[in-house]
């Protein structure tokens, strides 16, 4: 299988440098992977898991929106939070969730601002339900 450069930058850090077989990302249009090969793309990220494979390896990242683009078999992935899932601050997640979902409760505004608000907080909590452990299968 070919391989690609992927470059995952924070503005606190660069999370991830290196060759890949396969990027899948959270795109604001719909989850979507990335392959050697690929199309040129620009693409807004949602909050959710960016998954690097390369061979039987997968590091998983949780993201808080940001840009990717793909060219020239090279994907830049410019997030604006990210960390990988075993330094995600899962509790702190819980906590926000709850004060966004306080804060909407008191909210009387109607309209795009609340519509935007209710958008964000359904983001954050699907990032919560992918990061919380299961139990059966």
């Amino acid at each position: 299988m070919s391989t690609f450069h992927l470059s995952l930058v924070s503005p606190e850090k660069l999370l991830f440098a290196g060759q890949v077989d396969q990027v899948d990302l959270p795109g604001v249009e719909g989850d979507f992977g990335v392959l050697a090969g690929h199309a040129p793309i620009i693409a807004t990220l949602r909050p959710g898991i960016v998954t690097a494979i390369s061979g039987s390896t997968r590091e998983r990242f949780v993201v808080l929106g940001g840009l990717a683009e793909f060219s020239k078999e090279e994907l830049t992935i410019l997030a604006e939070t990210a960390s990988s899932v075993e330094d995600f601050d899962l509790a702190g997640l819980r906590a926000q969730i709850d004060e966004m979902q306080e804060s909407l409760a008191k909210k009387s505004t109607t309209g795009d601002e609340l519509d935007r608000a209710i958008a964000l907080l359904d983001h954050y909590k699907s990032i919560h339900i992918s990061l919380v452990p299961t139990s059966g299968f």
